[in-house]
């Protein structure tokens, strides 16, 4: 197997820009605290990782960021593709015969997933992480995927994997551990909790 393309998607860290459902139960600085807390922690170790070639896809287009602060400086920058989440992640991911997508606000994300999701494709055509409220922190695709991959997807809700599946009906899928995606403040909540 190819050596994988980690594709990171990032939004540059702007106060009333970032986690807005989470914004709306602690408000705009507290929510943007959070974000480059999780962004910190999770781009930089996954970036440093040599197992796999990782790209920073940023949002908006020419917004400026001190992303060294995330990510060692010599990671390749790209600017997310236009369009909704669907199009943009399969954007993303379609010049890569193997790639692994991941949002970067996934509190749990560390490079132990990226390597468990680089080992399912060896014998999978996709592999998901799902997260506890129906959608998911992760997706990697080999060779073999569907011309739209995400097509039809109801984002930001309890469909949202299962309607990618639905896309992937007859290829090869494996699923990595479930965590928490943190979008509201029940959410945050319930992470601070250990829950």
């Amino acid at each position: 197997m190819p050596r994988p393309v980690v594709i990171l998607f990032a939004r540059a860290p702007r106060l009333g820009t970032v986690k807005s459902r989470l914004a709306r139960g602690i408000g705009q600085r507290a929510a943007l605290r959070f974000y480059v807390g999780t962004l910190a922690a999770v781009a930089r170790p996954i970036a440093r990782d040599r197992r796999w070639t990782t790209l920073l896809a940023t949002t908006p287009r020419g917004a400026r960021a001190r992303w060294d602060r995330f990510v060692p400086a010599a990671t390749r920058r790209v600017a997310q593709p236009p369009g909704d989440l669907g199009r943009r992640m399969a954007g993303a991911m379609r010049r890569h015969r193997v790639a692994i997508l991941a949002g970067s606000d996934i509190p749990g994300l560390r490079p132990a997933d990226i390597a468990a999701a680089a080992r399912a494709l060896g014998r999978a055509d996709a592999v998901f992480g799902p997260a506890e409220d129906g959608g998911y922190w992760l997706v990697g695709m080999g060779p073999r995927r569907p011309s739209r991959p995400f097509a039809g997807v109801r984002w930001s809700g309890e469909h949202a994997l299962a309607d990618t599946l639905a896309n992937f009906r007859g290829r090869r899928v494996a699923l990595l551990r479930c965590q928490p995606d943190v979008d509201t403040a029940e959410d945050l909540a319930a992470l601070r909790a250990g829950r």
